[in-house]
């Protein structure tokens, strides 16, 4: 069976708004999961190094309250869920490593690795991640959700750019 077409852009961006709106409404905060990912690591701290986790002065917020009743957990476990349901009923589930036809594996992963390392540590130095700075602030008409979502694509296409030319 052959995959069912993307949804056109425009519908997608609907769709998108929507579901902003809604979290708007709902948890009265926007989209956003790079706080997830920091909460994570706050947890996994405390198992492993409770006081110096605890005592940490950025990681020990994120202690002070159940992870399960954090918003910002049920956003990402459901934008995994609705992730999954999605691929699977447009039956373009198929795990695999998207690579380009001069670029060998363990390239695309050490850049890939390397992407999401520079975006997270990006993320976390303008206090929110692309979909809550760009997306929320951008909705809530925030002039620094705008700067960031401009700075992200200039230097998006700036690092496209060398690896193209520079790493072969």
């Amino acid at each position: 069976m052959s995959p069912r077409p993307f949804w056109p852009p425009l519908w997608a961006g609907i769709a998108l708004g929507l579901v902003l709106f809604l979290t708007f409404i709902l948890t009265g905060h926007g989209l956003g999961a790079s706080g997830f990912f920091t909460r994570l690591t706050a947890d996994f701290g405390q198992w492993v190094m409770p006081d110096l986790t605890a005592n940490n002065r950025y990681l020990g917020d994120y202690l002070r309250s159940d992870p399960l009743r954090a918003w910002i957990t049920w956003e990402v476990l459901a934008a995994f869920v609705g992730a999954l349901v999605g691929a699977l009923s447009g039956r373009r589930f198929r795990p695999k490593i998207e690579r380009g036809p001069s670029s060998a594996i363990p390239s695309r992963l050490l850049m890939s690795l390397l992407g999401g390392v520079l975006t997270g540590l990006g993320a976390r130095l303008a206090r929110g991640c692309t979909s809550g700075l760009g997306l929320s602030g951008g909705a809530a008409l925030a002039v620094g959700g705008f700067i960031f979502l401009i700075g992200f694509f200039v230097a998006g296409f700036l690092f496209s750019f060398m690896v193209r030319r520079y790493w072969k």
